[in-house]
């Protein structure tokens, strides 16, 4: 089992940034692909980002979010910047521990979940 936890959700300005972590335990694997996706108030969950050995990015969020990982501390990071209105969404890390086509862009090709964190952005 993979335990996912999410951090650094919050209330920002339109333009200014955040990070979130979302840190890994149990059996946690540097060849897992480790996503973000987003669930904004009556919207169905999208993709945002994926990490393994690239990186892959909503067209959405090109140029202004960048994922990163840290291995040694089983972490992966979101980094959010020029925030907008419409980033405005629940933020879920997800985790694929099995070998499959990539990237993974779709909810279903992810076998672990964090909670979410709350992310939201005022005009």
């Amino acid at each position: 089992q993979v335990q996912l936890v999410e951090s650094g959700g919050g209330l920002v300005e339109a333009g200014n940034s955040l990070r979130l972590s979302c840190a890994a335990s149990g059996r946690t694997g540097s060849s897992f692909a480790m996503g973000w996706f987003r669930q904004a108030p009556g919207k169905e969950r999208e993709f945002v980002t994926v990490i393994n050995w690239n990186t892959y990015y909503a067209d959405s969020v090109k140029g202004r979010i960048t994922i990163s990982r840290d291995n040694a501390k089983n972490t992966v990071y979101l980094q959010m910047n020029s925030l907008k209105p419409e980033d405005t969404a629940v933020y879920y890390c997800a985790a694929r521990s099995y070998s499959g086509k990539y990237p993974p862009f779709s909810r279903q090709e992810y076998n672990y979940w964090g909670q979410g964190t709350r992310v939201t952005v005022s005009s």
